[in-house]
């Protein structure tokens, strides 16, 4: 009678475990960034090695100035045009992924358009996509409606916003060293290994 409860007990445990390897096991994470100063990606950073995820920047071919004044009109334009500004490299089977960070600025209320290009070139529906956004003090803006209108089969978990102005141990008001938020926000949502 002790082995056959013994063996029930090891079954339920094996049980569970293998239940806890299909929803946590089988989870590959993507993280994809678009940064112009640098915030973005070192939250996407950050990202990546708290969860194990892939990294995978989306890069302009033609690359934006230097200069904020100059990159902010040109940012507006593509908004204004509605531009699909051409972007360089590709994901490699999309379809491995579950869930896909998105780390992006703030530009003038919604995602940067190279973001609009990325998201089009992809189906992520059944994926769940967690927002990541850098901001001067807008935050999400309309990003996150016009995320659901982009991607309109895939959950959007909880997002997140950092403002580029928090400080960091170093006085630096660009968020371009690890931020405790973003590793608070990765345990609340369940994504932090």
């Amino acid at each position: 009678m002790k082995k056959l409860i013994l063996l029930a007990v090891i079954f339920i445990l094996l049980g569970v475990q293998m239940d806890l390897t299909a929803q946590t096991g089988n989870n590959r994470i993507l993280v994809v960034y678009f940064s112009w100063s640098g915030n973005a990606k070192a939250l996407a950073g950050q990202i990546a090695n708290v969860t194990g995820g892939d990294l995978f920047e989306v890069k302009t071919v033609t690359t934006y100035p230097n200069v904020y004044d100059e990159c902010t009109k040109i940012a507006r334009q593509e908004l204004d045009t509605n531009a699909r500004p051409a972007i360089s490299g590709s994901v490699t089977n999309i379809q491995q992924y579950n869930t896909v960070f998105l780390c992006y600025p703030n530009w003038w209320g919604t995602l940067p358009m190279a973001l609009f290009t990325f998201l089009e070139k992809y189906n992520l529906s059944g994926k769940t996509i967690y927002p990541l956004v850098t901001h001067g003090g807008s935050r999400f803006g309309s990003s996150l409606d016009d995320l659901k209108k982009l991607c309109p089969g895939a959950v959007i978990g909880e997002g997140l916003s950092v403002s580029a102005f928090d400080r960091n141990p170093n006085d630096d008001p660009r968020v371009t060293v690890p931020n405790r938020d973003v590793t608070s926000w990765l345990r609340r949502i369940g994504m932090a290994r």
